[in-house]
């Protein structure tokens, strides 16, 4: 086991701003799991079934009055943004969380606003492919990627009038490795003229300043070295944490007030604010809803893929009390953040140790059992339940990568990379 441990070690620090341990534990397998070229496709056309689903949802909710909104979960602050639609895509990066069963595949939800997992998908997937002879199914995909993201920041300093020399400022939590190098990862990988800044060196400007009569500071987002920014990629600086945002000196609500640039069109960030719209987890009983109903705002093979897809999911448990088993999740949780499990009968069997979202709307999911899998850690064998998380980037299925862990993915999972299986094996 000592050789195991060292050759992981090995490997993965060669891979330069990759955190292959954290929180001090093991994070990154040095194993994987192998699959099939049909379940690969399989697993990218249902990936982009339900992005389109979502996709067309979102028009659907840009004409909702502000207090069906509201009953969706949406915070009241950000009803005057989510509605707009700053480019013609609804999200750059999005990640569905995908359980396959029984040659089934099912979505547990979207994290359509500010995904993870991205470098571990989209690069590190492919290296150990590499070191273990196998073919990698996200082959290509940071050409796709980096496409995507051109585009998008093409067309998002267009959105406010900057024709050329637009200045683009990447932005995580500085001292979060995780966040910190997977956006410094994106900001080389468009090979474009970019800075980064963490998100404690942003400055916000609310009103123009002048001296003497002079305009000497217009108000907008500055990065770290006084410069204005004109497009803020935010890795992970979800909306919902950014309306409640204040200046610890000032006092100022500056998460509110960048949302007021944006919607001004004197700042753009991606993921766009069409991104946030799909984030509620509510958006999938409103799916669900009107997939019962055979409402014709989803055309018969539409429907067909909701049925195919979707699960069971509603704004209460009433239904799912003396039928089935069911999840109780905040509409806009994270890493499985106040999650917890009920049987039939209604009794909490299982739930998650961080509950810190337990003021947000909760939404009442049917529970399938996720698959396990046996993998090889420093500690020796361990089975574990997993998914696949799938990327759609700019609308088309890309990478995917396995989550594994618990019956509950929280962010105490391993990342356990994919490979092709050779022609023969079983």
């Amino acid at each position: 086991m000592d050789s195991f441990i060292q050759e992981r070690q090995q490997f993965y620090r060669q891979l330069d701003e990759f955190w292959h341990d954290l929180y001090q534990t093991e994070y990154a397998l040095y194993d994987i799991k192998t699959i099939s070229k049909t379940l690969m496709g399989d697993i990218k056309q249902a990936t982009e079934r339900i992005g389109h689903i979502f996709y067309k949802t979102a028009n659907l909710l840009r004409n909702l009055d502000d207090d069906t909104l509201l009953q969706l979960g949406f915070p009241k602050e950000t009803l005057s943004f989510i509605r707009l639609q700053t480019i013609a895509i609804e999200s750059v990066i999005a990640r569905l969380d995908l359980v396959v069963l029984d040659n089934k595949i099912k979505l547990l939800e979207i994290n359509s606003d500010t995904p993870t997992f991205i470098k571990e998908a989209f690069y590190v997937n492919g290296k150990v492919c590499e070191e273990f002879r196998l073919d990698n199914p996200n082959e290509g995909c940071e050409d796709q990627l980096r496409n995507a993201l051109k585009k998008a920041i093409q067309l998002a300093a267009l959105s406010i009038g900057k024709k050329e020399h637009a200045h683009v400022v990447f932005s995580s939590h500085g001292d979060h490795d995780e966040d910190c190098y997977t956006t410094h990862y994106l900001k080389r990988l468009i090979e474009m003229n970019s800075e980064f800044t963490s998100l404690s060196e942003l400055r916000v400007v609310e009103k123009n300043v002048y001296e003497n009569g002079q305009l000497v500071l217009q108000r907008g987002l500055y990065d770290n070295q006084g410069r204005k920014v004109d497009i803020l990629y935010r890795q992970t600086y979800p909306i919902e944490h950014l309306i409640d945002d204040i200046d610890p000196i000032s006092k100022d609500k500056v998460g509110q007030i960048l949302l007021q640039f944006v919607k001004n069109q004197e700042l753009a960030i991606l993921n766009p604010p069409s991104a946030f719209l799909l984030q509620s987890k509510s958006i999938m009983a409103l799916i669900w809803g009107l997939y019962e109903l055979e409402n014709s705002f989803y055309n018969a093979e539409e429907l067909e893929w909701i049925g195919q897809y979707f699960l069971p999911t509603y704004l209460d448990e009433d239904v799912f009390i003396g039928q089935k088993c069911f999840v109780k999740k905040p509409s806009f949780g994270r890493e499985g953040d106040t999650v917890e499990i009920y049987s039939a009968t209604g009794e909490k069997v299982d739930k998650t140790p961080l509950q810190t979202y337990l003021d947000t709307l909760p939404i009442y999911q049917e529970f399938i059992t996720l698959p396990t899998t046996s993998v090889k850690t420093e500690r020796g064998m361990k089975e574990v339940h997993y998914m696949y998380g799938s990327f759609l980037v700019n609308g088309e299925a890309s990478a995917f990568a396995i989550r594994a862990g618990g019956q509950i993915t929280d962010n105490e999972s391993y990342f356990l990379p994919v490979g092709i299986e050779k022609e023969g094996d079983e």
